[in-house]
């Protein structure tokens, strides 16, 4: 396996607008810089489902066009070179992919439909320069507890289920329907950390770096 050449920098971009994903590099010593999709980008395109996609093979096929995409804005930008990571995370009950509901009609019927069963979580990240990156995917398992008309319709109206996969969080309220974990809690949260350190590491980034 060829080596992975280092780059030297101090900080690395993220390419995503989740207040989560902040929060958890934060939480490892990754200092970072957001490098966002511009108004003429149409983002929300990438993330669309081609018919009989899998589950994993979606969610990795999407984050590897997410990091194309930054790539290319951070060379019109003209920005300083350093690691670039993207992530995207999906929900999914067999080979049924749910995603981020479209309305509150929708989040209700997401969340019947995950009620009382469980389900897999998965989120992949690429990160890298150019020619040079790291992928990897995690793969997390949640089982909600059965869930009442009148809980799906109070969490709902809280709005926490709009923007997020699977229409919950497991860090909000929704925490209080969930009976079970299995597998990586920041990974469900939407960016692995275990995988994100290993992948910026054989960068030759320092992670939980000190002044």
């Amino acid at each position: 396996m060829p080596t992975i050449p280092t780059i030297v920098s101090d900080f690395i971009y993220l390419a995503s607008q989740s207040p989560r994903r902040r929060e958890l590099l934060e939480q490892i010593g990754v200092s970072y810089q957001l490098l966002l999709p511009t108004p003429d980008e149409d983002a929300e395109s990438l993330e669309a489902v081609l018919p009989g996609e899998a589950p994993r093979a979606y969610v990795q096929r999407v984050t590897a066009l997410k990091f194309v995409a930054a790539s290319a804005r951070l060379a019109r930008a003209g920005g300083k070179i350093a690691p670039i990571l993207c992530a995207d995370t999906t929900v999914a009950l067999g080979r049924s992919i749910l995603g981020k509901p479209v309305d509150l009609q929708d989040a209700h019927r997401i969340l019947r439909t995950l009620a009382g069963k469980t389900h897999r979580v998965l989120t992949a990240i690429v990160v890298g320069s150019g020619e040079h990156y790291v992928q990897a995917c995690c793969e997390s398992r949640v089982t909600l507890s059965p869930l009442t008309d009148d809980q799906i319709f109070n969490y709902v109206a809280s709005g926490e289920p709009m923007g997020k996969a699977g229409a919950y969080g497991v860090q909000g309220r929704a925490a209080g329907f969930i009976s079970h974990i299995s597998g990586s809690y920041s990974g469900i949260m939407g960016l692995p950390l275990f995988e994100t350190a290993q992948a910026l590491q054989s960068l030759g980034f320092v992670c939980n770096k000190t002044s």
